[in-house]
């Protein structure tokens, strides 16, 4: 019989969702559940950990992913967006295997748990291999199967999709799954309709990405005299939880179709990197519920939302010419958001939530002094300041070390990697 395991993380200073410090606390975890914050020690039967002088934080979330994408980190480099996917990526993907994703997916784990991140929408491929991926690392999925409704096989991949989550659905508390129609131009007319009935029929939501660059908005506006935002309305699309991939160029006239049930996931290394522009996300943010996502790693090269946020927070204050705004509590604000939209139970210190925490050391050189532990975190902290991360109350990284065995995780994505330059390029079913 398996002995539930009891946690205390000692003399702590709690930085809390809303960014407000609560110095000196005690916090006792009963298997995956906070079980309550005090002053007072009581050690009978708990594992302590010593978090005198740190700071313990809700992890963070990863908003939108592409995990399996990890892969292929660095394959497409100083090319157009149109020659990222049309030449690279797409070809590439086409000729991927479901043990590349699995490995690719198990990497990107680790990226992500060592860069303090407990919980991550995906969307993509082959998601059975994502699925047990996730399983096996300990880290919190949210899935989304990636159907693109102008591939010949679309029949096939809603097919496989709606059968995924039938399964899977419910089988695991670190895992939620939804629809994961690609975006408005790659399933257009009824077909986006379509998948959204079939999430509706489900129980679950979906993870789209949405009026991604200039372009895409200016040809739906061609074609349909609608911009892709009001498609995904007239779709139902914010009739249930929607994870909304970029939203880069959503417009102010794009307001009146958008509600509470749409999260924003930002990826402005992305943007930046594949020059898309700035879009009106930066004048439109306190309108929006938004958080971080890191794209894929082929795209973004990093898995951190942090530095996603940073970069986000400099760009919005350089392009908008105030240095006043996106400041830190903000930010930290919009970190946290994620949960939200996950609704796992997590993102609160609190009695009762899941305990997928951070324990910082911000007594390091690129840290220290520390004026304000937010700010600390926001710009100058690195993945090594976070010492500890756990997900439903077990150690995923301890002591500034990830607990998987890296070594062996290396050496066989190392091997995946010979093997996608060996089949080389194949045909892509789509066309950015």
């Amino acid at each position: 019989m398996k002995t539930t395991r009891k946690i205390l993380l000692k003399n702590g200073n709690i930085i809390h969702e809303d960014g407000k410090l609560e110095k000196n606390q005690n916090i006792y975890i009963d298997g995956s559940k906070i079980k309550r914050i005090s002053n007072e020690i009581e050690s009978d039967y708990y594992e302590t950990v010593d978090c005198t002088d740190m700071y313990i934080t809700p992890g963070f979330v990863n908003l939108h992913a592409h995990s399996p994408m990890n892969i292929m980190k660095g394959i497409a480099e100083d090319i157009s967006i149109e020659s990222w996917f049309n030449e690279k990526i797409f070809p590439y993907e086409s000729k991927l295997e479901a043990e590349d994703v699995y490995w690719g997916t198990v990497i990107a784990a680790q990226e992500m748990i060592n860069n303090g991140v407990t919980a991550f929408a995906d969307h993509y491929f082959s998601q059975e291999s994502v699925y047990k991926a996730v399983e096996d690392t300990g880290i919190r999925g949210d899935i989304a199967p990636t159907i693109f409704g102008l591939a010949p096989d679309y029949e096939q991949q809603l097919k496989g999709a709606v059968d995924f989550i039938e399964k899977y659905e419910g089988k695991n508390s670190r895992i939620k799954l939804r629809m994961g129609p690609h975006a408005p131009y790659t399933c257009p007319g009824e077909k986006l309709k379509e998948i959204v009935n079939l999430a509706k029929k489900l129980g679950v939501g979906i993870h789209i990405h949405v009026s991604e660059t200039h372009e895409q908005v200016e040809e739906s506006l061609k074609l349909t005299g609608k911009t892709p935002i009001q498609i995904l309305c007239e779709s139902g699309g914010f009739d249930i939880d929607t994870i909304i991939a970029h939203g880069l160029w959503v417009t102010k006239e794009d307001m009146k179709f958008i509600n509470e049930k749409a999260f924003f996931a930002f990826c402005p290394k992305t943007y930046m990197k594949l020059s898309m522009g700035n879009g009106n996300i930066y004048e439109l943010k306190n309108e929006i519920n938004y958080s971080f996502g890191t794209d894929g790693a082929a795209s973004s090269n990093t898995l951190s939302p942090l530095e996603q946020a940073r970069l986000f927070a400099l760009n919005g204050k350089f392009i908008g010419g105030d240095a006043t705004d996106f400041d830190t509590i903000e930010l930290w604000k919009s970190l946290m958001n994620g949960h939200k939209a996950l609704k796992f139970n997590t993102g609160k210190i609190a009695e009762g939530y899941e305990a997928d925490l951070l324990i910082w050391d911000l007594n390091m050189v690129n840290t220290y002094p520390v004026y304000n532990p937010l700010t600390s975190i926001i710009y100058s902290s690195d993945s090594n300041n976070i010492k500890y991360s756990m997900v439903q109350g077990e150690f995923l990284k301890y002591d500034g070390k990830l607990k998987a065995d890296m070594l062996s995780i290396i050496n066989k994505v190392g091997e995946i990697q010979n093997k996608i330059l060996e089949r080389g390029k194949g045909k892509s079913k789509v066309n950015y």
